[in-house]
């Protein structure tokens, strides 16, 4: 059973949707694509993460941050997949060589199945906590596959979602650093 109580949540609505879809050819990036939901869900994450850190999914930065950070000093890592706590955070190795953020924040979009092609109003994201850089490379490698079966041709660093530091202490490690 999900111990789910355990990660703040955020509602996704209709106005996120909208707007991230506009933002979707703007956004893009040419690299390996996981779901036909790829990009729609990494904007979808920056928003909700916005709206948990600052009561407003608009102060995000998506559109003006392409190559580089999510937010100042931390990068945003969002799946579409069924919550359950045996998810992981992935960071490609080829990603976590290039950039160094701070701090890792995991969302999970908890969307009806693994092969879901859309993301609904009222679907909830669960900010599932964060990794800093070091634990992130500190983490095993292992090429996850894709959802569509066979290997994503690239391997990824993960950590359990479980074993994350808890959003509580984002909070107080984040204003600390960031001030």
């Amino acid at each position: 059973m999900d111990n789910d109580e355990n990660y703040p949540k955020v509602k996704i609505t209709k106005r996120m949707i909208k707007s991230a879809k506009e933002q979707v050819s703007k956004v893009k990036v040419d690299r390996t694509v996981a779901s036909d939901i790829d990009t729609l869900t990494g904007i979808i994450g920056e928003y909700v993460f916005a709206e948990y850190y600052y009561n407003d999914w608009r102060k995000n930065n998506v559109g003006e941050n392409k190559g580089d950070f999510n937010f100042e000093d931390l990068e945003i890592k969002t799946s579409a997949f069924p919550f359950n706590e045996n998810l992981n955070l992935l960071v490609r190795e080829d990603y976590a060589k290039k950039r160094k953020p701070p701090y890792y924040v995991q969302i999970i979009i908890d969307v009806s199945d693994k092969e879901a092609d859309e993301i609904k109003p009222g679907t909830e994201a669960y900010i599932c906590g964060f990794a800093t850089a070091e634990e992130v490379d500190d983490s095993p490698k292992r090429d996850f596959g894709s959802k569509y079966g066979g290997e994503g041709g690239y391997r990824c660093h993960y950590i359990s979602i479980k074993n994350l530091n808890p959003m509580s202490e984002f909070e107080k490690e984040y204003h600390t650093e960031s001030n």
